[in-house]
Protein backbone atom coordinates (compact mmCIF):
# COMPACT_ATOMS: atom_id res chain seq x y z
CA UNK A 1 0.00 0.00 0.00
CA UNK A 2 1.24 3.43 -0.98
CA UNK A 3 -0.45 6.28 0.87
CA UNK A 4 -1.69 8.92 -1.53
CA UNK A 5 -2.82 12.47 -0.85
CA UNK A 6 -4.54 14.56 -3.48
CA UNK A 7 -4.51 18.32 -3.99
CA UNK A 8 -6.20 20.68 -6.39
CA UNK A 9 -9.63 20.60 -7.88
CA UNK A 10 -12.44 23.06 -7.32
CA UNK A 11 -14.98 24.87 -9.43
CA UNK A 12 -14.33 26.27 -12.88
CA UNK A 13 -16.33 27.55 -15.82
CA UNK A 14 -16.57 25.57 -19.05
CA UNK A 15 -13.44 26.02 -21.08
CA UNK A 16 -11.35 26.58 -18.00
CA UNK A 17 -8.41 24.64 -16.63
CA UNK A 18 -7.47 22.89 -13.42
CA UNK A 19 -4.49 20.89 -12.24
CA UNK A 20 -4.75 17.97 -9.89
CA UNK A 21 -1.85 16.66 -7.87
CA UNK A 22 -1.35 13.32 -6.17
CA UNK A 23 1.50 12.86 -3.75
CA UNK A 24 2.71 9.47 -2.62
CA UNK A 25 5.23 8.30 -0.11
CA UNK A 26 7.83 5.61 -0.03
CA UNK A 27 10.14 4.19 -2.62
CA UNK A 28 7.36 2.12 -4.16
CA UNK A 29 5.78 5.21 -5.66
CA UNK A 30 8.56 5.92 -8.13
CA UNK A 31 8.50 2.37 -9.46
CA UNK A 32 4.76 2.13 -9.99
CA UNK A 33 2.54 3.17 -12.84
CA UNK A 34 -0.15 5.57 -11.73
CA UNK A 35 -3.64 6.31 -12.90
CA UNK A 36 -6.44 8.81 -12.62
CA UNK A 37 -10.08 7.83 -12.44
CA UNK A 38 -13.24 9.84 -11.90
CA UNK A 39 -16.71 9.25 -10.59
CA UNK A 40 -19.56 11.50 -11.63
CA UNK A 41 -22.69 11.79 -9.47
CA UNK A 42 -24.81 8.69 -9.87
CA UNK A 43 -22.27 6.96 -12.09
CA UNK A 44 -19.57 4.37 -11.68
CA UNK A 45 -15.92 5.24 -11.37
CA UNK A 46 -14.30 5.43 -14.79
CA UNK A 47 -10.81 5.47 -16.16
CA UNK A 48 -9.28 8.79 -17.16
CA UNK A 49 -5.56 8.33 -17.72
CA UNK A 50 -2.49 6.36 -16.75
CA UNK A 51 1.25 6.92 -16.83
CA UNK A 52 4.11 4.47 -16.65
CA UNK A 53 6.57 4.47 -13.78
CA UNK A 54 9.11 6.53 -15.72
CA UNK A 55 6.61 8.80 -17.42
CA UNK A 56 7.45 7.57 -20.91
CA UNK A 57 4.11 5.98 -21.64
CA UNK A 58 0.72 7.54 -21.18
CA UNK A 59 -2.80 6.48 -22.07
CA UNK A 60 -6.05 8.41 -22.05
CA UNK A 61 -9.74 7.75 -22.20
CA UNK A 62 -11.21 8.96 -25.47
CA UNK A 63 -13.38 11.44 -23.59
CA UNK A 64 -10.37 13.41 -22.33
CA UNK A 65 -7.80 12.81 -25.06
CA UNK A 66 -6.34 16.07 -26.31
CA UNK A 67 -7.63 18.02 -23.32
CA UNK A 68 -6.03 16.32 -20.31
CA UNK A 69 -2.34 15.65 -19.74
CA UNK A 70 -0.92 13.27 -17.16
CA UNK A 71 2.62 13.71 -15.91
CA UNK A 72 4.76 12.77 -12.95
CA UNK A 73 7.80 13.90 -11.01
CA UNK A 74 9.31 10.96 -9.19
CA UNK A 75 11.73 13.21 -7.35
CA UNK A 76 8.68 14.73 -5.70
CA UNK A 77 6.70 11.47 -5.50
CA UNK A 78 3.98 13.25 -7.44
CA UNK A 79 1.68 12.63 -10.36
CA UNK A 80 -0.37 15.36 -11.99
CA UNK A 81 -3.42 15.73 -14.16
CA UNK A 82 -3.59 18.95 -16.14
CA UNK A 83 -7.15 19.45 -17.33
CA UNK A 84 -7.83 22.00 -20.06
CA UNK A 85 -10.93 22.91 -22.03
CA UNK A 86 -13.07 21.54 -19.26
CA UNK A 87 -16.65 20.62 -19.98
CA UNK A 88 -19.64 20.22 -17.66
CA UNK A 89 -19.46 16.47 -18.24
CA UNK A 90 -16.02 16.47 -16.62
CA UNK A 91 -17.69 17.21 -13.30
CA UNK A 92 -16.77 14.38 -10.96
CA UNK A 93 -14.71 13.30 -8.02
CA UNK A 94 -11.24 12.49 -9.31
CA UNK A 95 -9.09 9.76 -7.77
CA UNK A 96 -5.48 8.84 -8.27
CA UNK A 97 -4.44 5.24 -7.86
CA UNK A 98 -1.36 3.06 -7.82
CA UNK A 99 -1.32 0.47 -10.58
CA UNK A 100 -0.75 -3.13 -9.58
CA UNK A 101 -1.55 -5.45 -12.46
CA UNK A 102 -4.18 -6.05 -15.07
CA UNK A 103 -5.75 -3.84 -17.73
CA UNK A 104 -4.70 -0.24 -17.09
CA UNK A 105 -8.26 1.03 -17.54
CA UNK A 106 -9.73 -1.38 -14.99
CA UNK A 107 -10.42 -0.22 -11.44
CA UNK A 108 -9.41 -3.64 -10.17
CA UNK A 109 -5.90 -3.12 -11.54
CA UNK A 110 -5.20 -0.42 -8.99
CA UNK A 111 -4.41 -0.73 -5.31
CA UNK A 112 -3.99 2.33 -3.13
CA UNK A 113 -6.27 5.27 -3.85
CA UNK A 114 -6.17 8.93 -2.99
CA UNK A 115 -8.97 10.50 -0.98
CA UNK A 116 -10.65 12.02 -4.03
CA UNK A 117 -10.88 15.59 -5.28
CA UNK A 118 -14.01 17.37 -6.41
CA UNK A 119 -14.02 19.03 -9.82
CA UNK A 120 -17.08 21.04 -10.78
CA UNK A 121 -17.44 22.53 -14.23
CA UNK A 122 -20.36 24.89 -14.44
CA UNK A 123 -21.27 28.31 -15.69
Amino acid sequence: QVPLVQFGGGAVQPGGSLRLSCVGSGRAFSSAAMGWFRQAPGKEREFVSTISWNGEDTFYADSVKGRFTISRDNAKNSVYLQMNSLKPEDTAVYYCGVYNHGPVSAISAYGSWGQGTYVTVSS
